[in-house]
């Protein structure tokens, strides 16, 4: 029983990395966030401490996280500020609609969700294009974001569900949307951009 118990411990250890270290980066994220139009530097920051967990195995995926802002905020800040703006609008419109009774209101209603979920997968794939290659440019990260997010259907539909999902999932867990709500969707655009899964 003790001997079962000792090789037992390493696998529990292993797996309970799988929810620390991206709870760990959601923390991060959600701090940095608190400046509103901080947010998706903020995102990219994450990703790029989950990728370094990913590929070198560093568990410090927290202060990884506040370490790489800087160059990310200097990067991102005015993309964050106009999807800030966008995002805004958007709600706006929501709630507009949804206080209407016309026919033509679920018409104007589904576009906007589409419109909606449409720019969250984008954002979820830049962030993580962003998190795996630091050293790129905006305009790379968004065409590559773009091939990511919308060059597969099924990978898109994967990305939204994982959002939607991560967010559902973890409401079981004090404050788990907050911290894996937007670490678990970007761990698997991470995955999904790995270029180790496109070679045989």
């Amino acid at each position: 029983m003790q001997a079962t118990l000792s090789s037992s411990w390493p696998t529990l250890l292993r797996r309970l990395e799988f929810v620390a270290y991206p709870a760990a980066a959601g923390a991060a994220f959600v701090v940095l966030s608190l400046g509103v139009v901080t947010w998706l530097p903020a995102l990219a920051a994450m990703a790029h401490g989950l990728q370094r967990w990913r590929a070198e195995g560093d568990s410090h995926c927290f202060a990884n996280t506040f370490a790489s802002f800087p160059r990310y905020w200097r990067s991102l800040w005015r993309h964050g500020l106009a999807s800030t703006a966008a995002a805004a609008v958007l709600t706006a419109n929501i709630v507009y609609l949804l206080g209407r009774s016309e026919p033509w209101t679920f018409v104007l209603l589904a576009a906007q969700a589409g419109i909606a979920a449409a720019l969250v997968i984008h954002h979820v794939a830049l962030a993580a294009e962003a998190g795996r290659t630091p050293g790129g440019t905006h305009r790379d990260w968004t065409r590559r974001a773009l091939a990511l997010g919308f060059g597969s259907a099924a990978r898109g539909t994967a990305l939204l569900g994982a959002v939607v999902s991560a967010v559902l999932l973890s409401l079981v867990v004090p404050l788990g949307p907050l911290l894996l709500g937007p670490s678990i969707p970007v761990l698997l655009a991470l995955s999904f951009a790995d270029p180790r899964r496109h070679t045989s």
